[in-house]
């Protein structure tokens, strides 16, 4: 199953894009990029990337179960067909992403994507860990009429990185490509919480499902982006688990058995009874109060070196380049998953974060080194030591919760 992870595929692709964009902003001084928000997004996105491997074994079963028993053709993947199949991908999606924006669970599932305060490829990779799961409730039509589960699979990744590039604010207008295609002016308005701009633009890869359907809006006015009801944290779990934990509360309040149930399945922004109705203020560019916090100083080299780790702990968990076995990949994601959230602890200067991070340096060295069966002195136990220590000396170099010194983050 791994040797065929598209993703593992697309990752460097995606890198190149957002190290692109990062030069091109510097280059041209456009302040399209935070840090910590960025490293919010890139946490979010590491995390995230282990639960497509859960995503592959249920379409392999699920869908594969379908496919053998009932389904109505059987598809070969060529040039026509590998069309058609996009199609019926961006098609469903555009279904699936409406219906996200409509039902109170599903929005939990896809407003940590839109809890980016920004526009740049970093946010694309800001994607929930329900959100997947969520996703292929729905292809499997794609399984019955006869296309293999494994190109589903593969297809939906294609389809995911056709909407990787939208998340820019470096791209303009593209003349007749807008009349046919998403592109990122379409996607910045549906990504923004200017009245105008609430729930369009759904299409990933045509935008003619939102003509056809009514959901189409052009891009006039500056778009603001972000949520009404925003997380206020850069931890991934928060990120990730924000607006279920708002459901979750309303459910709790509301003294009537049925709305405690139906607040699930109910449109965004619906409120239970015995829940007050909160009047919704229009974000505007001038109203704006984006979420900024003060951070551990000297952070900034330390959280880059460590986005540079994250990067290998992921693929070594989502991949087959290090030949770790199953059990080996789940404390691997763990470990990813403990890397990830401390960067927050760093980024909103948590006096839990020296404990924590000492810990995790430690054990992620010690995985590493018995994992890759490095028990002898060579180079890879040398780089190894060499990380470790680093990081063990600028954390308690500079993350000490005794009288830390902190910057704007």
């Amino acid at each position: 199953m791994q040797e065929t992870n598209v993703y593992t595929y697309l990752t460097p692709i995606a890198l190149f894009f957002v190290l692109l964009e990062i030069g091109l902003c510097i280059v041209y001084k456009r302040k399209y990029i935070s840090f910590p928000e960025a490293v919010a997004n890139f946490g979010t996105a590491l995390g995230n990337q282990t639960v497509n491997v859960l995503v592959a074994a249920g379409v392999y079963v699920v869908y594969g179960y379908l496919w053998e028993n009932y389904r109505l053709f059987t598809i070969e993947l060529n040039w026509w067909t590998f069309l058609l199949l996009l199609l019926g991908i961006d098609f469903i999606f555009y279904w699936v992403h409406r219906w996200g924006h409509a039902i109170n669970i599903m929005w939990a599932a896809h407003s940590p994507h839109h809890s980016a305060e920004e526009m740049n490829f970093m946010v694309a990779l800001r994607a929930s860990v329900t959100q997947r799961f969520c996703s292929f409730l729905f292809f499997w039509p794609l399984a019955l009429i006869g296309f293999q589960p494994l190109h589903i699979y593969m297809m939906s990744g294609i389809h995911l990185f056709i909407a990787f590039l939208h998340h820019t604010e470096l791209v303009g207008k593209l003349g007749w490509f807008e009349k046919y295609f998403t592109t990122p002016s379409h996607h910045r308005v549906h990504h923004g919480v200017n009245f105008r701009y609430l729930d369009k633009n759904f299409g990933e890869f045509l935008i003619i499902w939102d003509k056809i359907f009514g959901t189409f809006a052009e891009e006039r006015e500056k778009v603001v982006y972000g949520i009404y009801d925003h997380p206020r944290s850069w931890n991934p779990v928060r990120i990730n688990l924000h607006y279920f934990i708002v459901l979750w509360n309303y459910a709790r309040a509301t003294p009537y058995l049925w709305d405690k149930v139906r607040i699930w399945f109910m449109p965004a922004g619906w409120r239970p009874r015995g829940v007050p109705a909160k009047e919704m203020q229009e974000i505007t560019p001038e109203n704006q109060v984006k979420f900024r916090t003060e951070m551990f100083e000297n952070a900034h080299l330390y959280l880059i070196v460590q986005m540079v780790i994250g990067v290998g702990l992921m693929l070594a968990v989502i991949s087959n380049l290090a030949g770790w076995s199953p059990t080996e990949r789940w404390i691997g994601a763990f470990l990813l998953w403990w890397h990830i959230i401390n960067w927050s602890g760093i980024l909103e200067a948590k006096p839990w974060l020296w404990i924590s991070e000492n810990l995790r340096i430690v054990a992620t060295a010690l995985a590493f080194i018995i994992f890759n069966g490095l028990l002898q002195p060579s180079g890879g136990l040398f780089l190894i030591l060499a990380i470790s220590a680093f990081s063990l000396l600028w954390t308690n170099l500079y993350f000490r919760p005794t009288s830390p010194k902190l910057v704007p983050a």
